[in-house]
């Protein structure tokens, strides 16, 4: 039996090893964590790219925002992982 679009789109983010950029950012309160991508994203940025994500996303999340927006050239490196 076929997979649906939405079914193949959930079968695919499962394989691609999420988890938080920063690995002790699992243990945090919510509103202290940092971004969470693919493992393939994580190991391609710089370090300094990785720590402005997390700062972009700790400062939303002190905004109250559940979402911060990702630089573009992430977002495109999320799109292709």
């Amino acid at each position: 039996m076929a997979l649906k679009k939405s079914q193949k789109s959930l079968k695919k983010w499962t394989s691609q090893k999420w988890g938080y950029i920063n690995p002790k950012d699992a243990k945090k309160p919510r509103k202290k964590r940092g971004r969470y991508l693919p493992a393939s994203v994580r190991r391609s940025m710089t370090a300094s790219q990785k720590a402005y994500e997390n700062r972009k996303k700790r400062a939303a999340n002190k905004k109250g925002k559940a979402k911060a927006k990702y630089t573009k050239r992430t977002a495109r490196k999320v799109r292709r992982a």
